[in-house]
């Protein structure tokens, strides 16, 4: 999947939500006080390590949403942008094609890192994004290199599940 300028891409996924009434997935999730206090940490380490993007586009749903709001609070990104494509199941690969510049992506799993292993040439399911987790990308003239892929316990010094 070609990119037509050079782009860095942060793919973050949403932090711990709410569990899923009645096993089924609700766009109206929202974060734990966990999963918030966990996003928090990891957006904190991120800025303190220099990260930061130009434009942040997010998922309509809450839990991502929400996530979003605190990267932008932390100073990840000035600008915030839902996007319907970023839901589950949307079409963050034909957004991505538009993209040049310093951009994030929030969203969900499996999507992100199906994106980042379609846009590496990998196959599916070959890296894995914990919640809070971050994929990281260099993207120039067609051809995409992974520059990290952080679980939450990386950032945070400390081994604990994600």
């Amino acid at each position: 999947m070609p990119a037509s300028n050079s782009v860095e891409l942060l793919l973050l996924r949403h932090g711990i939500a709410e569990e899923r009434p009645g096993g089924l997935d609700h766009p109206d999730r929202a974060l734990t006080a966990r999963g918030r206090q966990r996003t928090q940490a990891v957006i904190a380490a991120l800025v303190s390590r220099g990260v930061c993007v130009e434009r942040l586009i997010t998922s309509p749903y809450r839990r991502a949403l929400e996530t979003a709001q605190i990267a932008c609070e932390a100073g990840l990104s000035p600008q915030l942008e839902p996007h319907p494509w970023l839901q589950p199941g949307g079409a963050a690969a034909s957004l991505v094609q538009a993209l040049s510049g310093r951009v994030g992506l929030v969203g969900h799993e499996p999507d992100l890192s199906d994106l980042a292993c379609s846009l590496l040439g990998l196959v599916p399911g070959s890296l894995a994004l914990r919640k809070a987790g971050v994929i990281q990308l260099q993207g120039s003239g067609g051809s995409w290199q992974l520059q990290a892929l952080l679980r939450p316990g990386l950032l945070l010094g400390s081994d604990a599940p994600a």
